[in-house]
């Protein structure tokens, strides 16, 4: 979805990310090297099935619970942190489902990805913000923590996204990252690499990076990692 996909195909980027978030164990046995080579024609999970799986998610309030737990966890080592000072400290977040909410787009898409819409919807800066999250965006800014946003949204994607960001309340950042555009190599190098120049070559401590993809957060840099809930998509 969105950012990230690497395989441009409404339905095969479909698969990889519903396949991903989702694995019941009634419906999809592991297999290993002994299996019988008959279990590699056994049929997988119905791709209907595993998009009802993930709407109930979202509508039954688990997906809203494990946003909010996250971020609690978050807010609170946060303002604990920020209590013993030491240098230039920073809060780092991702954007998409960190930040802001794609839902409202992704449900239109029926979960789909198609580069060409996802771009007219970041223009249109329309998305919302996870609420729990803003909390604690709030709540570092309270503090006087720098903020510093890395996402792989693209270079043109600036004048949508931070019109976004004002329409929401959420300015007063410190700066925004953006992968630039042609970018070729994963997202996770490029958010790695981001974080390893804001520490190294300009001295800050980044006491809390917080995203909803293990590559928002691989990579080090950050004493404390903080990783939100996300079964749409994954980022590499």
């Amino acid at each position: 979805m969105l950012k990230r996909f690497a395989v441009p195909a409404l339905l095969a980027g479909l698969v990889l990310a519903l396949a991903s978030c989702v694995n019941p164990p009634s419906r999809t046995p592991s297999r290993d090297a002994t299996a019988p080579a008959a279990a590699a024609t056994a049929e997988p999970y119905n791709l209907y099935l595993l998009k009802q799986d993930i709407k109930a998610y979202i509508d039954d309030g688990r997906y809203e619970a494990g946003l909010a737990a996250v971020a609690a966890e978050a807010k609170a080592w946060i303002e604990q942190r920020a209590a013993r000072g030491g240098g230039k400290l920073a809060v780092v977040f991702d954007l998409d489902e960190t930040l802001l909410s794609n839902l409202h787009h992704m449900r239109a898409m029926d979960f789909g990805y198609v580069p060409k819409l996802w771009d007219e919807w970041v223009a249109e800066a329309d998305a919302t913000p996870i609420a729990p999250v803003r909390e604690v965006y709030l709540a570092a800014r309270a503090k006087n923590l720098a903020i510093i946003f890395i996402t792989g949204r693209k270079t043109s994607d600036q004048p949508g996204t931070e019109n976004n960001l004002r329409a929401d309340g959420l300015g007063g950042y410190t700066r925004v990252f953006y992968k630039p555009n042609g970018y070729v190599g994963t997202t996770e190098s490029f958010k790695t690499a981001t974080r390893k120049k804001l520490v190294e070559a300009e001295g800050y401590t980044i006491i809390a990076n917080i995203g909803d993809q293990a590559s928002d957060l691989a990579g080090g840099y950050a004493e404390r990692t903080f990783k939100l809930p996300n079964p749409f998509y994954i980022a590499k």
